[in-house]
């Protein structure tokens, strides 16, 4: 029987964070090799992480151009962050886990730009390039709450002290201090 201690958790793993990522004091990335795997950003830094914040197992795909700024004191968990372009993450900020925040759909919308996207794309394309693809800025301002499950898609902000329930998708601003709950989100009411 092998002795617990030593075998290695992913925590004790060294792996190296990408060399454009800034980590503030007291914070901590639990992370595998999957959370980077599509961390692409040429960007210096492409990612900063304030003071006292635990991110655990985010995803962090983040495409060439892209940024990612998390405030102070947040708490991420097994959260995805689809990033081509910004997302600004205040302070105090808990997102629950299987969050997916995206600032791009990825992909024309138009049917005759998606079949362009889909010839480019397949070896028929020969090198020819995709269509652009509308992006939006994300913004989650301080003292936001967003529960498990939640879906944040492009050019949204979410005020001040918003509460999103669980398994929402918010398509649209969120006011500062209320609450949202529904596909698509809704505002049912004020955070107290």
């Amino acid at each position: 029987m092998k002795d617990l201690e030593s075998v290695p958790s992913t925590r004790q793993i060294s792996l190296a964070l990408p060399f454009n990522v800034q980590v503030g004091l007291n914070s901590v990335i639990n992370y595998d090799q999957r959370c980077f795997a599509r961390f692409c950003s040429r960007i210096n830094p492409a990612l900063v992480v304030g003071a006292n914040c635990t991110m655990d197992y985010v995803h962090f795909a983040l495409g060439e151009a892209a940024r990612v700024e998390i405030g102070d004191y947040c708490y991420l968990t097994s959260v995805i962050l689809l990033c081509e372009q910004e997302i600004c993450i205040g302070n105090y900020v808990v997102l629950g886990w299987n969050t997916t925040i995206a600032d791009t759909d990825f992909h024309p919308i138009a049917p005759a730009e998606r079949i362009a996207d889909a010839i480019a794309c397949s070896p028929l394309g020969k090198g020819r390039p995709r269509p652009p693809v509308m992006r939006q800025p994300v913004t989650i301002e301080d003292n936001v709450w967003v529960g498990p499950n939640v879906t944040i898609l492009k050019g949204v902000r979410i005020g001040t002290g918003a509460w999103i329930e669980p398994g929402a998708l918010v398509t649209r601003n969120v006011p500062p201090h209320t609450r949202v709950l529904g596909n698509p989100a809704q505002v049912i009411g004020e955070v107290g």
